[in-house]
Formats: C-alpha cells, sequence, structure tokens
C-alpha cells in the first residue's frame, strides 16, 4: 500500500473512532428530588440549541453516583443529580475508577416535606416525635437501653398526637432523600441522647457509630416507595390515614391533592426553607465529569445554562418547579464553580 494511501486509511480510522467516542446527546442520572428541575433544564436547552434533549434519568442520589463513578468511558454518565452533597466514600469510588476531575454545582435549596392527603386534619409533630415513630431502635420506657420500636399509632409516641396508625412511605436506600431525612432527622435527635452515645462508646471498634442513629424500622410501619416521588403523592391519596416523605418540591406541585405537616411548629414554604427556620432542609447539587467535555460538546454549554439566572436565579424557572434559591453571594459564587470547571477536592466534602 502507498504512503498515501495508509495516510488516508489512518485519517478514516481516526475519524471512525471519534464518531464512535463522541456524542452529542448528554446523559444525567440522580435523584428524584433533583429530577423536574434538571428535565427543565433539559427540556430548556433541546428548544434554544442545536443539540438533542439531554436524557435525564431518577435513580436516586446515591445509585446515580455510583453509576457516574463507575468510569470515564463515553457511556457512563455525564451528570449525576444529588438531594445531598457527596459522600467522601462516593469520591474515593470515583478516584479509584478514573473519575478524578468532577465540579460540584450548588443550585438552591429543598426541604423535606412530610406530608398527607389534603382531606384529613393535620396536626404538629416535633422532630424528636418523627424520629420515634420511623427508626428501628428506641429508648426503653426507664431510658437505659435500645428496644425495637413498639409504636404503632401516633398517639403511642405522645398524648397530643392523633390516634392515628403510623404508616410511611417514603424513599429507599439509594436516594439522597432518605439520608438527609436520616442526617437531618434521626441522627440530629439521637446522637444527643446518652442511651445511644453510651451504647457505642462500649463498641467503638465495631465502628457502628452512626448505625442506631439512622437505621429506619423494617417492620412494615415505614414502607419503601421508590424512587418516584410521584408515586408517594398517589399513595397519599389512596391512604388517607399515611404520611409520606419527598421533597418541597412535590409538595408545591400536589397542593391539590397534599399537604405538608409543621415540624416544631414550622410548616415547609420557600421562605422557612430559605431562612432556614424549616428544621428539615437541604441543599441541592448536579456533579458534572469534566473528562467528558471533549467528547460531550454540548456540556459545557448545558452547564451553563443550569446555573443561569434563567433558571436558578431568584425569578428563574426552577423556582416555579419548588427550587429555592440561593442567596446573591452565594449563587455568584457557586456559578463561577462551574465556569471555571473548578476540581473537586476532598477536603472540600466537608459542607
Amino acid at each position: 500500500m502507498s504512503f498515501k494511501k495508509t495516510s488516508m486509511a489512518l485519517i478514516a480510522s481516526t475519524l471512525l473512532v471519534t464518531t464512535l467516542s463522541a456524542r452529542d446527546q448528554i446523559k444525567i442520572v440522580g435523584s428524584s428530588t433533583v429530577y423536574p428541575f434538571s428535565s427543565s433544564v433539559a427540556e430548556e436547552f433541546g428548544a434554544t440549541t442545536s443539540f438533542p434533549t439531554p436524557v435525564v434519568e431518577s435513580t436516586g442520589t446515591g445509585g446515580g453516583i455510583k453509576l457516574f463513578c463507575a468510569g470515564v468511558d463515553i457511556n457512563t454518565p455525564d451528570i449525576a443529580n444529588a438531594s445531598r452533597a457527596m459522600k467522601a466514600s462516593e469520591f474515593k469510588m470515583c478516584q479509584e475508577n478514573g473519575v478524578t476531575d468532577i465540579t460540584e454545582a450548588l443550585i438552591g435549596f429543598d426541604g423535606i416535606a412530610i406530608a398527607q392527603s389534603s382531606k384529613v386534619q393535620g396536626f404538629n409533630v416535633t422532630k424528636e416525635q418523627l424520629a420515634l415513630a420511623v427508626a428501628a431502635q428506641v429508648p426503653s420506657a426507664d431510658g437505659k437501653s435500645l428496644i425495637a420500636n413498639p409504636y404503632k399509632k401516633w398517639s403511642d409516641i405522645s398524648n397530643n398526637l392523633p390516634n392515628r396508625e403510623i404508616i410511611v412511605y417514603g424513599p429507599p436506600k439509594s436516594s439522597g432523600t432518605r439520608d438527609s431525612f436520616e442526617e437531618l432527622v434521626l441522627q440530629s435527635v439521637f446522637e444527643k441522647k446518652a442511651v445511644y452515645t453510651d451504647l457505642y462508646k462500649k463498641d467503638e471498634k465495631a465502628n457502628k457509630k452512626y448505625k442506631a442513629y439512622s437505621e429506619i424500622r423494617t417492620d412494615g410501619v415505614y414502607v419503601e416507595s421508590g424512587e418516584n416521588d410521584n408515586l408517594i403523592v398517589q399513595k397519599l391519596t389512596k391512604n388517607e390515614a399515611a404520611v409520606g416523605i419527598f421533597g418541597y418540591s412535590f409538595l408545591a406541585e400536589n397542593r391539590d391533592k397534599v399537604v405538608g405537616l409543621s415540624i416544631d411548629n414550622v410548616f415547609p414554604s420557600v421562605e422557612t426553607i430559605a431562612n432556614s427556620s424549616y428544621p428539615v432542609a437541604r441543599s441541592m447539587y448536579f456533579y458534572i465529569k469534566n473528562q467528558h467535555s471533549k467528547d460531550v460538546p454540548a456540556l459545557n454549554q448545558f452547564n451553563k445554562l443550569f446555573v443561569s439566572e434563567k433558571m436558578i436565579g431568584k425569578d428563574g424557572i426552577l423556582t416555579e418547579l419548588g427550587l429555592i434559591p440561593l442567596t446573591d453571594d452565594t449563587r455568584t459564587r457557586a456559578r463561577a464553580k462551574v465556569l471555571n470547571s473548578e476540581k473537586l477536592k476532598a477536603e472540600d466534602l466537608k459542607h
């Protein structure tokens, strides 16, 4: 074969490899809570650019980050949505699999709503009462030991609560909402109680410091209901005795069907979540695989749109879906991280 023919063959081969290793459509996985926000940005991106609308899948935060961290192969996701910050263990998994250039994008706040059918009388529950309703282990009557959760009715916990069966529809273990609920409710309450802390002082070698703090009961009272928060809304309309756990944005979208309970006498709202008076609020994120930027040309443009004022500003499109906007200064700093493709470091995970 002549030099010219060989060169042409090499060029053709290179073009073929480039075509196979690049794609126009962005792949996004992760949090069911961030899903409606990300989907809205994806639709806007598809409508206003020459690129196809990104594919967004609701896999749960944990499941999404696992897929995201699987490697840098072009078949892996470009973005992972998350309703909590990435864990140190997840960051380590990413690093070990070659996903070493990640940018963390903070987009706003959301609250975890405890909701019920709008057809029944609501009630106030304290954060401690809520923890006692769903925990696998609770303090005994004398407060000296932990026992399997015996509470079947809310009134079993306190006379101030309704004489109503405890049925809780909530997210599975793969969900960021579940992680946040365990941290903001169960751990927050139980790590201050001696009956829990004393137990683990005696069992430090087992490295189970937070297990009992955040372990949710599995006796049928707490019903894992998948990653689709709309499914929980549907279940609440059919079972008026139940309460459900999901992101505030789904409460805002379904006010004709469900209402939020007050926690520590504070109802979930845009104002109470933004000013942190609502006890169960958390931050919303998405994580970017910068190593895909060259092979997925749409990626940087999509990220720029997502953190724009048009989408996450005080009057942005996503606020209409229930996203609670960041303060001006925080939003400016968060946007700069994305626009500069700032590399996430292990020490950054200590939020």
